[in-house]
């Protein structure tokens, strides 16, 4: 049986305007991503990668062509379909971590949960199971400020996964961090991916070639087209 794909891309054109000039970085990307694997995007600065991640997370919509994430056409859906399925099926992962700075770490996870309709009771109790796998039980009364950056990022990683997402996007995750750290990090993705019970599929963008060692596939963004690497 062949693999399903959580993402498919067909003909996406995006650009933007400045001044009164139109760039376009996405030039008719046609692509897909199997579920349940990791792929790791690789591509120069400007190339376009924050660009494709926003677009897969519906967090912008493409100028042309369609989008399908987990047999959703995201071009058909609303502002507020969009919102109510980002919370349901999308986990995302920042490289600059963008935790709430007046919550503590628990508020931070709790409140991604709460977004998506779940008690005050159930999302503690989701939170503070997540905060423990990602070892971090005993700092989840602390605010982002008193942590570390590593110590942000596994937060991070924990409001990312608090409503089982199927899909993860991730925009180098670990840009901010430390060689070991960042190594770290990545062998938490792994170590989580491993113990859930459904699939979930990690679409990460990075400048770091290393990183893709983790990855079951590497693909290049390059002249606003993408395609796997051998």
């Amino acid at each position: 049986m062949a693999d399903k794909n959580i993402v498919t891309l067909k003909k996406v054109h995006h650009g933007y305007l400045i001044g009164k000039n139109k760039v376009e970085v996405l030039h008719g990307v046609d692509f897909e991503f199997p579920e349940d694997k990791w792929c790791c995007i690789l591509g120069a600065s400007g190339s376009g990668k924050t660009t494709l991640l926003n677009l897969i997370g519906s967090l912008e919509k493409c100028d042309s062509g369609t989008i399908e994430v987990d047999g959703r056409d995201l071009s058909k859906m609303s502002r507020r379909e969009s919102a109510v399925f980002r919370a349901a099926s999308i986990g995302f992962i920042f490289q600059s971590y963008c935790l709430l700075p007046e919550l503590s770490i628990r508020e931070n996870v709790m409140i991604a949960a709460r977004l998506n309709g779940l008690s005050a009771g159930d999302a503690a109790e989701k939170a503070d199971f997540l905060l423990e796998k990602v070892g971090l039980s005993h700092r989840r009364h602390h605010r982002p400020a008193e942590l570390s950056g590593g110590e942000q990022q596994r937060s991070a990683v924990a409001r990312a996964l608090v409503n089982d997402p199927h899909l993860l996007l991730a925009d180098e995750p670990t840009g901010n961090l430390d060689e070991e750290t960042g190594n770290a990090i990545m062998e938490l993705f792994c170590a989580l991916r491993s113990e859930r019970q459904k699939p979930l599929s990690i679409i990460m963008i990075t400048h770091n070639r290393e990183l893709c060692r983790f990855a079951d596939l590497t693909a290049e963004l390059s002249g606003g087209k993408l395609n796997y690497k051998n």
